[in-house]
């Protein structure tokens, strides 16, 4: 998926730094990713550790997290995934909300798209309420459903905003393919909750931290995966994205986030604690030291790589990251 942020690109060095500076096999550590996003990292490292665990706040992240643990016989998936692609359409909420054609007037999707969405929705949702599909099984059809959405939606890649015209890909047709799955079952859990509590009640030896440098808040980004994954049509789309409630995270508020990474690096009850973030965020890189080098040890890597897809036009198409690294006492 298109997704702010994401570490697809950076996998390889987080693994590489992770690896090499914490002194240990890795198979014999715990491994959590506190905002774990579409589970990139996570996932990175699930085959190299002994147990993992991904929190994120929102909605669609949990569902595809937890679908890549999904146990469902491949072959049973593959034929429903046939099943839903051959569905007709109906002009259900998304249609109406979010399609060309639609009522609200939001060109998030063509109209055939639109309709294909609420098909396949309401499928999932029935087959799921009949019991003919357990609840992993649901997990995951939903998140292969969020996966097919971002590759037809006529957006820049983020869903605060759709674009005026439409783009090639969003005039395709959606089709649903297999995701990606574990290969090796490990133990694992996936949590739906804010950081700064979550962190009070778990423990281990690797902690990542890839919180919000800025004030892009996910909420309100992702707004339309969490509106499909949920599919609560009795709620009222707001604006003109159509957007849905959220909660704002202290790290996409300017005054709150350096206090929110202090208490978060003071109650964290881990060895060793990795953080990403890049040159350009609220919280500078001499302040990150500072507040790291009273909890413990601590070192720094950092790489240059090209920002992100939907704003390479701009002249500075290259960011730093930095990964932080803390042992703690």
């Amino acid at each position: 998926m298109n997704y702010l942020g994401s570490k697809i690109r950076l996998s390889g060095f987080i693994y590489n730094e992770v690896s090499t500076s914490i002194g240990q096999n890795l198979a014999d550590c715990s491994f959590c990713d506190l905002f774990a996003g579409t589970g990139i990292v996570g996932n990175f490292f699930h085959h190299k550790v002994k147990s993992m665990v991904y929190n994120d706040r929102e909605y669609y992240s949990y569902v595809l997290n937890t679908a890549f643990y999904s146990e469902v016989n491949e072959k049973h998936y593959r034929s429903m995934l046939n099943e839903l692609n051959q569905l007709e359409g109906v002009e259900g909420f998304i249609f109406q909300e979010y399609s060309e054609s639609g009522s609200a007037g939001r060109l998030y999707f063509i109209a055939n798209n639109g309709k294909k969405i609420d098909a396949i929705r309401l499928h999932i949702e029935r087959l799921f309420q009949n019991s003919e599909i357990n609840e992993d099984f649901y997990i995951l059809l939903v998140a292969t459903l969020l996966v097919a959405v971002d590759k037809i939606a006529n957006t820049a890649s983020v869903y605060c905003a759709f674009l005026k015209q439409l783009k090639k890909t969003a005039m395709c047709g959606i089709n649903l393919v297999p995701l990606k799955r574990a290969f090796k079952r490990i133990e694992y859990k996936i949590f739906r909750e804010d950081s700064n509590a979550l962190i009070k009640n778990i423990k281990g030896d690797l902690l990542y931290l890839d919180p919000p440098y800025n004030g892009r808040e996910y909420g309100s980004y992702y707004h339309l995966l969490n509106t499909i994954a949920l599919y609560d049509t009795q709620f009222q789309p707001k604006g003109r994205a159509g957007s849905r409630s959220y909660s704002t995270s202290k790290f996409c508020l300017k005054r709150e986030a350096d206090q929110a990474l202090l208490e978060l690096i003071d109650h964290a009850d881990f060895k060793h604690i990795f953080l990403s973030y890049n040159n350009e965020g609220f919280i500078s890189p001499s302040r990150i030291k500072e507040i790291m080098t009273d909890f413990g040890t601590y070192q720094c890597s950092s790489l240059k790589y090209p920002r992100f897809k939907s704003h390479r036009n701009n002249p500075r198409s290259y960011t730093e990251e930095y990964l932080h690294h803390l042992i703690k006492y």
